[in-house]
């Protein structure tokens, strides 16, 4: 099982001292601890002189303070809510303080709104640093940037704001410091930390061609890199943008907690004037019955439960925020572990998605090495832009070949290309569209096929093509070199698997008890070869993009919860057809990332069985969350109806509990989640 999000990460290198006074400046900037506080400290100096006996002028200002400092605003909050019919928890603290008072329990009520007061700031102060462990990132981003003239010329360059970069600039990162901007790397090399983006244990070696990300951290080599991408749009602004967003939302769970506390608080408010009204019917003292009553409502009230939900979703999404998968909302965050089936596109999500070249077996007749062959090869399809002549240029330069000017080039489209190179006449395409003759082109497959499973030739590495090209059968696409009109060889071109493709199966697999399905619009025997190296076993191949939505609703009509996971405009229709969706992010097309659920930041397959795995913690943190609360609830409200329970112990059980819980969901802000 993949740990790209919940296994042990290094820890970032420690931010500047923040100065005690700036500390308690930022605390005092909530008003809710503010206004606890001020509660808190009327109370602490009007308690003693309570206990002492002093007159009530001495004290009873101060518990007004108290009460109005700790109780004004939840008060007024519950006070909306009943005009809209509806019944807040918070108005039912504030009447049951009011009511401690009124039968001159001054002390209790003081507490009770002293408590509350204090659990509201702790749990803005928990949201706050949710927000802040998310926002933070951004400060990992230096202020300044060292940005060099366009043309890249030797000149000083000039220091700017980070955010003052646009698209296309040039800037220099010095060793040691930061990166200011997602972009490409044009020279240099050096080993970048990007465990803040990514999650790697270890730096990354980067060099010439290589994306990295803003608020990385430079090795020791300097690096001059091209701004792929506006400050706002960084991967570092895109996951504070997706996890503010998800602040906002709520869950399902959520959602259905709220429905059931509007009828649970009506129910509270029912019991509570039985159980005044019954007893003073019966005789009992109207003290004591308030009192018991008041009691009641207090424990019975369902603040833990209300909590129990939101803090371990947000935790989790800010900790895969951290390792860069984006989560857009807690709803996403609690449907992916639920996820029963999982849905794989082929083409740019299981495989690179880039053409290749994989293997070279020169043909007989030729006196040329399949390096020779290559690099004419190569010098021919230079001009062109199709993606199988990149994908051939590419092979010649990962081997060092030299590549001569090609003269009177001409591409036929579906054919191939032709040109002169080093007198020599070089041409590259289809085996069908070049060997017109079948008997000859028989002869040529029937070598590839004898010296392929001889082991002949040489190989190189690569990933799939295709168009202009014959298809070898096992997934690959095959381009004929002929030179002087003699077949000289066949370079095959294939779409390999992703890095640890097989290992993300696998994790899939595990978590959802069955192996996930290959989804695609590629040729059967593409996908078939894809399924084997992988480990798939269902596979459906030739798909249209209503086809693969169809196939979503056909599993999701059987009760099964679909993940899709995509990166093309061809995947978005199942995208927003399934329970969840996710988009691969480097390659994703902007259709897909916005129908997307959440976002893979680096293409890693891996992070995907990761985060439906942090997706499950959390939801095993909400059960433990929702049982913590309503086993302290019950008992609360058993003691108060077969006993009596004191109202200052009735008070610190309750808000203990609603603390407990969202002590217990902030555990999903760690990094070893």
């Amino acid at each position: 099982m993949s740990s790209a999000l919940v296994g042990d990460r290094p820890t970032p290198a420690p931010s500047p001292a923040v100065p005690a006074r700036a500390r308690r400046t930022r605390l005092l900037a909530l008003p809710e601890v503010r206004w606890a506080a001020l509660a808190t400290a009327a109370f602490l100096l009007a308690f003693p002189l309570d206990l002492a006996g002093a007159p009530a002028w001495a004290w009873g200002p101060l518990y007004a303070v108290c009460y109005a400092a700790g109780g004004w605003e939840p008060g007024l909050e519950g006070l909306r809510a009943l005009r809209e019919r509806s019944l807040d928890v918070d108005l039912l603290m504030v009447v049951a303080a009011l009511g401690a008072a009124a039968i001159g329990q001054f002390l209790d009520g003081g507490l009770l709104i002293v408590i509350f007061a204090v659990s509201g700031a702790l749990e803005a102060l928990a949201t706050r640093r949710t927000a802040d462990s998310v926002r933070g990132l951004l400060d990992l981003a230096p202020a300044m940037a060292l940005r060099l003239p366009p043309d890249g010329g030797d000149g000083d360059g000039e220091r700017v704001a980070a955010d003052a970069l646009r698209v296309g600039d040039l800037v220099l990162v010095r060793p040691g410091e930061r990166l200011p901007a997602d972009g490409t790397v044009l020279d240099g090399r050096s080993e970048v930390d990007q465990a803040t983006i990514t999650g790697e244990p270890l730096p990354v070696t980067k060099e010439a061609g290589d994306e990295v990300f803003a608020g990385t951290l430079n090795g020791t080599g300097a690096l001059r890199v091209r701004v792929g991408r506006d400050p706002s749009d960084s991967v570092l602004a895109r996951i504070v943008a997706m996890v503010e967003e998800a602040s906002e939302t709520k869950a399902p769970t959520q959602l259905f907690i709220e429905k059931v506390e509007q009828r649970y608080s009506v129910g509270v408010v029912v019991a509570t004037l039985a159980l005044f009204a019954v007893p003073l019917a019966l005789g009992a003292a109207f003290t004591g019955t308030l009192l018991r009553a008041m009691t009641f409502m207090i424990v019975a009230s369902p603040c833990a439960v209300v909590l129990a939900t939101m803090p371990p979703l947000l935790s989790a999404i800010a900790n895969a925020g951290r390792h860069g998968v984006l989560v857009k909302s807690a709803v996403v965050m609690e449907r992916l572990g639920a996820v029963t089936k999982v849905a794989l596109d082929k083409t740019g999500t299981l495989t690179e998605g880039t053409p290749r070249v994989t293997d070279i077996r020169t043909l007989p007749g030729t006196d040329l090495t399949g390096d020779e062959v290559l690099a004419l090869a190569a010098t021919a399809e230079h001009p062109s832009e199709h993606p199988l002549a990149r994908a051939v240029v590419a092979a010649a330069r990962e081997r060092g070949l030299p590549l001569e000017g090609a003269h009177d080039f001409a591409a036929a489209p579906g054919r191939g290309v032709r040109a002169l190179v080093a007198g020599r006449t070089v041409q590259v395409g289809s085996p069908e569209r070049l060997l017109a003759d079948e008997a000859a082109r028989t002869s040529v497959m029937a070598a590839y096929a004898s010296t392929r499973a001889a082991g002949g030739g040489s190989a190189a590495e690569g990933r799939d093509g295709s168009g202009g090209a014959a298809d070898d059968g096992d997934g690959g696409t095959l381009v004929l070199v002929v030179v002087d009109g003699v077949p000289s060889a066949l370079l095959r071109l294939a779409d390999l698997p992703r890095p640890k493709a097989a290992e993300a199966v696998a994790g899939l697999r595990e978590l959802t008890g069955r192996t996930p399905v290959l989804l695609t619009g590629d040729t059967p025997a593409a996908a078939a070869a894809l399924a084997r190296e992988t480990g798939i076993d269902e596979v459906r191949a030739g798909l249209l993009p209503q086809d693969k939505a169809a196939a979503v609703r056909e599993w999701q009509e059987r009760g099964e919860r679909v993940l899709v996971v995509g990166d093309g405009v061809n995947d978005a229709p199942a995208l927003a057809t399934a329970h969840s969706g996710i988009a691969m992010g480097r390659t994703g097309s902007d259709l897909s990332l916005e129908t997307a659920d959440a976002v893979v930041v680096r293409d890693e397959l891996v992070a995907v069985p990761a985060v439906v795995a942090l997706s499950r913690r959390a939801r095993r943190v909400v059960v433990q969350n929702l049982v913590i609360a309503s086993v302290c609830i019950g008992a609360l409200v058993v003691w108060d109806l077969v006993g009596h329970l004191p109202l200052p112990l009735g008070v610190a059980g309750h808000e203990g509990s609603t603390v407990l819980v969202g002590l217990n969901g902030l555990r999903l802000l760690r990094r070893s989640a």
